[in-house]
């Protein structure tokens, strides 16, 4: 299937590894110019030169600490000015500690806010004026099951993601006429970095080995299994495209049945 991305710009945040990787490569793939970010410059680097090596698209690798205030719009001028223009934009800022409520602290809670919401808002703010100028665009917010399905012990993640997605279904309504589309992409237990530290931290509250923790969430899990990056990638690379045009304000999860409400 051509998903019509060859003469298109995605600019993706946190995508030196993990699901912001893993998207950057499928969109690569499909021909699309990708404009990657994250903090460390090597890193970055290193999986732009992966990425063009393997699917000769081009990829600018770009440098920013999202946690700072002022990032976002810095790094959409950027890309602008790289690229010309920017098509796509998927927004993903690092995950919050695993923690319990009581054991977070205000400065960790402002931490989340400012990478997640606050990094969303002023990227979002950023690209939209050439998105609807153009009549056409695409944002993803990836955010995570637990916006439908709270996770244990992840209260900061919980609720600022939430948050997130509460704006994105907002924004859909309000650009919908522009033809730009905004919707949610909602990951579940996938093989990452992040899996791997949260599995770690699971453990030692438990008193148990990660393998135990992984087997617990598995059986929690309808089919059986953890989620690949690449089965998350081609969710997105979807909703990027021509094909996807008339859906927007929806929270869309790749999770194997997790999640058990209706709706």
């Amino acid at each position: 299937m051509d998903l019509g991305l060859r003469d298109k710009v995605a600019l993706i945040t946190g995508a030196s590894s993990g699901l912001g990787l893993a998207i950057a490569h499928e969109l690569a793939t499909e021909g699309a110019t990708v404009v990657i970010a994250a903090r460390r410059a090597d890193t970055l680097a290193k999986a732009a030169r992966d990425i063009t090596a393997a699917t000769r698209s081009r990829v600018v690798p770009l440098a920013v600490d999202l946690a700072q205030a002022g990032a976002g719009a810095e790094l959409v001028a950027r890309a602008i000015a790289e690229c010309g223009r920017v098509d796509i934009l998927l927004t993903n800022g690092g995950g919050p500690p695993s923690l319990p409520f009581e054991q977070t602290t205000a400065a960790q809670w402002d931490a989340a806010i400012r990478l997640n919401l606050n990094s969303a808002l002023e990227l979002c703010r950023a690209a939209l004026p050439g998105m609807k100028e153009r009549k056409w665009g695409r944002i993803l917010a990836l955010t995570s099951i637990s916006v439908k399905q709270p996770v244990e012990n992840l209260v900061l993640s919980n609720a600022v993601r939430s948050a997130v997605s509460s704006f994105a279904r907002t924004l859909a309504n309000e650009v919908a006429p522009f033809n730009v589309t905004v919707n949610n992409l909602l990951p579940g237990y996938t093989k990452t970095e992040r899996l791997t530290d949260l599995a770690a931290a699971a453990g030692a509250r438990r008193g148990v080995g990660e393998q135990a923790v992984y087997a617990d969430w598995e059986r929690q899990i309808p089919m059986g299994r953890l989620g690949e990056p690449r089965e998350l990638a081609a969710l997105a690379a979807f909703l990027a495209s021509d094909r996807a045009s008339y859906i927007t304000g929806q929270s869309v999860a790749a999770d194997g049945g997790w999640i058990k409400s209706l709706f």
